[in-house]
């Protein structure tokens, strides 16, 4: 996997992004394995490799690489490297879906408490998705 090809998947690993840099490196692998840019058996860089590649340090990749190896997403075997776990779509989607579930109970929230009605969350909902066809990939 090439330095750019890293950079692409993980997008910008950065203290000026939202979140934690180990989180913006969990949420990047996620993404990619969830959306199946990271096939089951896929190998992945090095934690020294990758905390060179993305100016981060080896502890930073390392504690990443901890939190999806116990989400089942990615495994290590000693002396060969880490990859992407069979399951590992699977567990990254489900996680992405209860983050969403979460983010999603929150925002409906919020609009009842500013006042809004059911009909319209679910117009604010429309119009949000329409802003984001981008996203949809289904249709």
């Amino acid at each position: 996997m090439s330095l750019e090809r890293k950079k692409m998947i993980l997008g910008p690993i950065s203290p000026a992004v939202p979140g934690t840099l180990y989180q913006q490196i969990v949420d990047g692998l996620k993404r990619e394995v969830s959306e199946g840019r990271l096939k089951p058996g896929s190998s992945l860089p090095s934690f020294r490799q990758l905390a060179e590649d993305l100016l981060v340090s080896v502890i930073t990749v390392k504690r990443a690489y901890e939190e999806l190896e116990r989400e089942g997403i990615i495994y290590r075997r000693q002396g060969l490297g880490t990859f992407v776990a069979e399951q590992g779509h699977d567990r990254s989607r489900e996680a992405k879906l209860n983050a969403a579930q979460t983010l999603l109970a929150s925002g409906v929230r919020e609009a009842a408490e500013a006042g809004l009605k059911p009909a319209e969350i679910l117009e604010l909902m429309r119009e949000i998705l329409q802003e984001n066809k981008s996203y949809d990939q289904r249709d």
